[in-house]
């Protein structure tokens, strides 16, 4: 879970890693580092006294971040994103410039 958010919502516990969204536990086919990741967040259960419990793992991502959040997007938008867009686009456009 991002730290941020989870720290705005109170979770009771939390393991804060720096990774792509959508890919929590490490990279497809990582098995290591997904391990690494579950193995910490175990751990995290069990040692953890207090509620909201913070602890931060700290690897680095092997790629590039901009490079890791293009690669999981489709090749194309989906139906809700375009609306979304055609939405600001119209808004903008009817607000005029400035």
């Amino acid at each position: 879970m991002m730290p941020d958010l989870a720290s705005k919502t109170r979770v009771s516990r939390l393991l804060g890693v720096e990774f792509p969204f959508g890919q929590a536990f490490g990279m497809i086919d990582d098995l290591d580092m997904q391990r690494e990741v579950a193995e910490a967040a175990v751990r995290l259960l069990e040692e953890a006294q207090e509620p909201e419990s913070r602890r931060d793992l700290d690897i680095e991502w092997p790629i590039d971040t901009k490079t890791a959040y293009r690669a999981w997007q489709p090749p194309e938008i989906s139906p809700i994103v375009a609306a979304s867009l055609e939405q600001i686009r119209k808004a903008r456009r009817e607000a005029g410039p400035g």
